[in-house]
């Protein structure tokens, strides 16, 4: 569904990624893993065609490379961005409606996943928990009807209680056939979600694998995520 090949981004005259390659095969869910500051967030933003960059990006057989963002995502890429980004002074619905398309992803779909938002549907953005935020930054995600979701730093900064009930949900999504990019510090979430791994380290795919691949290789993970 995705391929990347030979991606290099720079900001200014600083390279941050050098030759980055990855697929992702309908219904997969696969983890972009490593350190912060190794290229995650940079990888994520040349896809989306947030940052300038060179290389080769196909999705569903075309090309996206400078293409805008907004042509991506109607393309069919769904992205929940570091730092969440809801509108706070939109309530819970405007935030979901403000970004919907026809397809089967609705509002009450939505707050079947999440029913912490059906309850706060009226509240507005500035005045849910992080928790909350993230939930909404997703179902704002799923709203626009993707075939590829693209989390970026799924569960930074939440309650371990609300890191789980983020899980579960993408699980939810798995199970429904969705194709998933995950960026996430919790290697062991990580493995029992994900069907495949990649690794950066400044800039570069340095190891890519399977979960079970990855769960029996202390050394990678403790090398290249300080696990």
């Amino acid at each position: 569904m995705l391929e990347v090949a030979n991606l290099e981004t720079s900001y200014g005259r600083s390279q941050v990624l050098f030759g980055v390659a990855l697929q992702i095969s309908r219904g997969e869910v696969v983890s972009l893993l490593g350190r912060n500051g190794m290229g995650k967030t940079t990888t994520v933003r040349s896809i989306m065609g947030i940052a300038s960059c060179s290389g080769n990006i196909r999705f569903e057989g075309r090309e996206l490379q400078r293409l805008p963002s907004y042509r991506i995502a109607k393309a069919g890429i769904g992205l929940v961005p570091e730092g969440r980004q809801i509108f706070p002074n939109l309530t819970v619905r405007e935030n979901l409606v403000a970004t919907a398309t026809k397809g089967p992803w609705t509002l009450e779909r939505v707050y079947g996943l999440f029913e912490h938002l059906k309850a706060r549907r009226g509240n507005y953005g500035n005045q849910l928990s992080g928790g909350e935020q993230q939930m909404l930054a997703i179902g704002r995600a799923l709203m626009t009807n993707p075939k590829l979701l693209i989390l970026d730093e799924a569960t930074e900064g939440l309650a371990p209680l609300v890191r789980a009930e983020i899980y579960r949900s993408i699980e939810k999504l798995k199970a429904q056939g969705l194709s998933i990019l995950i960026i996430d510090k919790d290697v062991k979430a990580l493995s029992r979600v994900a069907e495949r791994h990649y690794i950066l380290e400044k800039g570069r795919v340095v190891w890519s694998g399977s979960s079970a691949e990855l769960s029996a290789n202390q050394e990678i993970q403790h090398r290249h995520l300080g696990v």
